[in-house]
């Protein structure tokens, strides 16, 4: 398997508000549950029930967590391909839920998204030129020679051959069909991307050079992103901070290397527990931490702490009180009543 490239670069400065690209406060996202023969609502899914983070110019926020806990929702939320229920949006200070129109086709040139499947996401009667050319044709008045020169620099960017550009999608392996999505997302030189499992769908020995790929682009390009993916020890290697979300809820929020050296919240144990470590003796004799039972439905959340369900640690205050979203040590926030400074 292809390393993963993990030389850390300078870290982003994070004491200033200017610094800020995207701020999400309380994003709720409820999808109605209706019934009967004149469709009234009964209930709602809450997909995204209460979500707050702030993401600075130039770094990677992770966002991982089990399937169903809400993670592409809330990236979808973001970029305002749906609608917020409930909350605040601001892409530096503006925000999103407020804007339509023409504005908000404006912002869509500066914020973009890579999808989980390369396959669903390509259009299967384009060429690839024709694909990666679409946002140009739409958002920039560019001659013809001039988005042929385009496309060709965007495919050699990302790694493909530009004789290819007249080739259908389906003619290219998994890979290769990430790198053009790749190259769609970058092509009107954004500065924030929402990678929404970008690697799920792909083979192994393919899943490290697409991270290595969307490294060098973020260090080119100056790009900021919100990684999704519940794959954590792929995140470790690209996100400089990682959100932990559980039912529509972020439960943990720290620095990467302290998310992963010393978790706070028992559900980051619990994921942390299942990722393998390299090293025999140390996994043959580390604890893991065994969830019982399935993630609660998040049309009937549970009350107080939504993980309380399944929590080894729990007791009768979990499932009364919710626990308070907290700063446990610089830059390090948890949602637990038993989280502690070690």
């Amino acid at each position: 398997m292809t390393q993963v490239d993990v030389a850390v670069e300078d870290m982003p400065d994070h004491n200033k508000t200017s610094d800020v690209v995207m701020s999400v406060k309380n994003l709720k996202k409820h999808f109605p549950i209706m019934k009967g023969v004149f469709k009234r609502q009964v209930g709602a899914v809450r997909a995204v029930d209460g979500v707050s983070f702030d993401i600075y110019k130039g770094e990677t926020l992770g966002l991982v967590g089990e399937s169903g806990s809400g993670k592409s929702t809330t990236g979808r939320v973001v970029l305002q391909l749906d609608h917020a229920t409930e909350g605040s949006i601001k892409f530096h200070g503006e925000e999103l839920t407020e804007v339509s129109g023409k504005r908000m086709r404006e912002l869509r040139r500066e914020m973009q998204m890579i999808f989980q499947d390369p396959h669903a996401s390509l259009n299967p009667r384009m060429t690839v030129a024709s694909i990666i050319g679409e946002p140009l044709v739409e958002n920039a008045d560019m001659p013809k020679a001039e988005r042929t020169k385009a496309i060709e620099d965007l495919l050699k960017m990302v790694g493909l051959d530009p004789s290819h550009a007249n080739r259908y999608p389906h003619e290219f392996s998994g890979g290769q069909r990430q790198r053009i999505g790749i190259a769609r997302a970058i092509a009107l030189s954004p500065e924030f991307i929402v990678c929404d499992e970008p690697i799920a769908a792909l083979d192994v020995s393919i899943q490290a050079q697409v991270v290595n790929l969307l490294k060098r682009l973020q260090k080119d390009l100056q790009l900021t992103y919100l990684f999704i993916s519940h794959d954590l020890s792929m995140v470790r290697h690209i996100a400089d901070r990682v959100a932990v979300m559980y039912l529509g809820k972020i439960v943990e929020l720290a620095p990467v290397d302290e998310l992963y050296d010393d978790p706070k919240h028992p559900y980051t144990h619990a994921l942390n527990s299942a990722v393998p470590v390299p090293d025999p003796v140390v996994e043959a004799t580390r604890k893991r931490v065994i969830l019982e039972g399935d993630m609660p439905s998040p049309a009937n959340p549970p009350p107080g702490c939504v993980f309380s369900t399944r929590c080894p640690i729990a007791t009768e205050k979990c499932s009364a009180e919710e626990p308070e979203w907290r700063e446990l040590s610089p830059r390090h926030w948890v949602a637990c009543h038993f989280a502690e400074v070690t």
